[in-house]
């Protein structure tokens, strides 16, 4: 559940929320699985979600060390996910590698960032 998909032509990625059947199609081509990577590839240090508690919920930076947020290499987007929430927030060039979300701490379950270059990342 909640996998991503990517077209290799036009670039539109689709989220999953409810698994069906079939094969999503796009551009008249099949769309591509974008896995999860969790830190056994190169680049974690940059990549993989840091989340912190704050008083009011919680803030996820990206990465133990701060990653680029330039025109070609950049994060599009953090998610958190609890049991009975998803919440997305955007980022572009030239906003600071971090979010802070309302949820209470001991609900996260996982935390995924997508970079435009790198992809899918999360932490549990």
């Amino acid at each position: 559940m909640l996998e991503l998909y990517h077209c290799n032509i036009c670039g539109q990625m689709v989220l999953i929320v409810n698994e069906g059947k079939g094969t999503l199609v796009c551009c008249n081509q099949p769309m591509i699985h974008i896995p999860e990577k969790m830190g056994e590839e190169e680049g974690t240090e940059k990549h993989i979600p840091v989340i912190e508690k704050t008083n009011s919920g919680i803030k996820v930076k990206v990465g133990s060390v701060p990653h680029p947020m330039v025109d070609d290499h950049y994060i599009k987007w953090i998610e958190v996910i609890g049991d009975t929430y998803l919440q997305t927030s955007t980022l572009k060039p030239g906003d600071a590698p971090l979010k802070e979300f309302c949820v209470p701490f001991d609900s996260v379950k996982k935390v995924r960032i997508f970079c435009n270059k790198h992809g899918f990342w999360i932490t549990h």
